[in-house]
């Protein structure tokens, strides 16, 4: 299994690029945003995912690795194959991808060319709880460690409150605390729970 290339760009297309290791020239379907800002003869460091068929190797890259997990998801769907999972992610970003799954809203799927309704749909059902939602920041405010933010929504979730109130909650506390309250989930958790407060507890559920 091929898991990640770093090389130079040999050339670009609309959806692929070509990179050498070691002297070998590998062709790479990627998002096409990614194809728009790379150019020839820079270095790239992509995370590959090998797709086996009989009559062909294809090698797909992305630029982080969430965009590779979020496309080895994508194919897990039924009726989605590999070209649709990149059209995705040339579609969408990982944050615009995880708020439509967690808001059960397949319209964003339906917009992405190869994507029809039924598909959009089975998307949305078949990656629910798979994606943690985005979290937006506030420009200039320092980002919560990974996981910090996740997990104290998904305690929160776990206390009764619904998803999209826990993702905004937890946003909107994180913006405003200390950075070593953002870097403590017990911490993040006791914050965001006084700022619900027990009469909006009612109102968080469901």
């Amino acid at each position: 299994m091929i898991s990640s290339l770093r090389g130079r760009v040999l050339h670009v297309d609309a959806d692929s690029v070509i990179v050498e290791v070691g002297g070998v020239g590998f062709s790479v379907a990627v998002p096409a945003p990614l194809a728009r800002a790379t150019h020839t003869g820079t270095e790239l460091h992509l995370h590959t995912n090998l797709v086996v068929r009989e009559d062909a190797l294809s090698l797909f890259g992305f630029e982080t690795r969430e965009e590779l997990v979020v496309f080895t998801q994508l194919v897990s769907v039924t009726g989605v194959g590999p070209k649709s999972a990149l059209g995705v992610l040339s579609t969408l970003t990982v944050p615009q991808i995880a708020d439509a799954v967690t808001s059960d809203d397949d319209a964003p799927f339906r917009r992405v060319s190869g994507i029809g309704p039924k598909t959009a749909k089975l998307i949305v059902v078949q990656l629910a709880g798979k994606l943690a939602p985005s979290v937006a920041t506030a420009p200039g405010t320092p980002a919560a460690p990974i996981g910090v933010v996740d997990q104290v929504a998904q305690a929160l979730v776990g206390l009764g409150w619904s998803e999209r109130t826990a993702a905004e909650s937890v946003a909107a506390v994180a913006e405003g605390a200390s950075e070593a309250d953002r870097s403590s989930v017990p911490a993040l958790l006791r914050l965001t729970l006084a700022a619900l407060g027990p009469a909006r507890q009612g109102a968080g559920r469901g």
